[in-house]
């Protein structure tokens, strides 16, 4: 497990990077090998408290504050619903993370913040998580708030114009993913790709933490 400072955070959080408007970087190519797979996130020691935010959920566009979410373990990724691959692969990387707790899988809370606030509205949002699992949580917002909330996560995203495709445009963006305490501290960064049998653990950790 890495170990990392608050102070330094950032600056790993503006190399995860990962584009959704081409294919990744890490996707092998004939000549190339498998790109490896990541065996552990990145630990923030000490923990990060996060600034609440509130923003327009899937839950029929209520309010809904990262506050609201305390006393849960929250897994919070940046995304949007017309992503081709990275985000899909996220959310059902998520999936799996559930489906390891077991019968504490509602202890867990899953929410995307999207970063195309154009297309995402709570309604596409809400159709779009549920098609994962019933529990995802969406979130949407205007672009000065989307830009002021990731700041503090070191979010990138810039559109980027497709031909060729049904859609206007797509979005390139960071792809990490965020393990927040039920306290509302940032105590995990995962790179994309990392698995639910790195993930998982982790979230138990914190569950047994509560106890």
């Amino acid at each position: 497990m890495i170990r990392m400072r608050p102070t330094c955070v950032l600056i790993l959080l503006t190399m995860v990077l990962s584009a959704c408007a081409s294919a990744p970087a890490a996707v092998p190519t004939a000549t190339s090998s498998a790109p490896d797979v990541p065996t552990a996130g990145t630990l923030i020691d000490p923990p990060k408290l996060l600034s609440d935010f509130t923003l327009a959920s899937s839950e029929g566009g209520k309010p809904l504050s990262l506050s609201n979410l305390r006393g849960k373990p929250v897994l919070l990724y940046f995304g949007y619903t017309f992503c081709p691959d990275v985000c899909p692969t996220t959310l059902a990387e998520f999936i799996r993370v559930k489906k390891d707790l077991g019968s504490r899988a509602d202890q867990l809370a899953v929410l995307m913040v999207s970063v195309d606030p154009e297309r995402d509205t709570p309604a596409v949002l809400e159709r779009y998580m549920k098609a994962f699992d019933p529990s995802f949580i969406g979130m949407t917002s205007d672009e000065a708030t989307l830009r002021r909330i990731g700041g503090e996560y070191g979010l990138f995203y810039k559109r980027q114009a497709v031909s060729g495709s049904s859609a206007a445009y797509l979005m390139d963006h960071s792809a990490a993913s965020y393990l927040i305490d039920p306290q509302g501290q940032l105590r995990m960064v995962y790179s994309y790709g990392t698995p639910h049998t790195v993930i998982a653990p982790d979230v138990e950790r914190l569950l047994a933490e509560r106890r």
